[in-house]
């Protein structure tokens, strides 16, 4: 953790979040359409319960919670010293510090999908990060970022 935090770069997994959102509003459609039903229940049996709402209530609100959650914490952050990687579970525990210094090489596949940080000239070892997380606008901003620092 960088005691100035004006100084790091801060990505988030919100292009995670975007689908959960979107699952989450499906999931409360659902859930309003089997009460509306429920009530010409009497006149078609056939019609589910409105009782089957309840469990597209419970998912909504675990798709929005993970939204939340997958937007609010960091993935990758940018530091002075290096690149802080957080994994999607247990971050705390899991989390990987890359040092500038170790990083001899960095690019971006043609699509924008993958990072691959390169620890030695051979390019033998290193680290692939996917990029899939972070929102299409802002992995340019990430690359930028990245090629900048290591080509200095």
């Amino acid at each position: 953790m960088v005691a100035e935090p004006q100084k790091e770069l801060r990505f988030t997994r919100s292009g995670q979040a975007v689908g959960f959102c979107v699952a989450g509003a499906v999931l409360c459609g659902v859930a309003v359409t089997l009460v509306a039903t429920g009530y010409y229940r009497p006149e078609n049996p056939e019609l589910p319960h409105p009782g089957w709402a309840a469990p597209c209530v419970v998912l909504a609100a675990c798709a929005f919670f993970l939204a939340s959650r997958l937007a609010k914490h960091a993935y990758l952050i940018l530091t002075p010293m290096g690149l802080e990687i957080f994994p999607f579970f247990r971050p705390a525990k899991g989390m990987q510090m890359v040092f500038w210094q170790e990083i001899r090489a960095a690019e971006i596949d043609e699509r924008g999908k993958w990072l691959t940080l390169h620890f030695n000239e051979e390019r033998t070892a290193g680290m692939h990060l996917s990029l899939s997380p972070v929102r299409k606008k802002l992995r340019e901003l990430l690359a930028k970022a990245v090629l900048g620092r290591v080509k200095l």
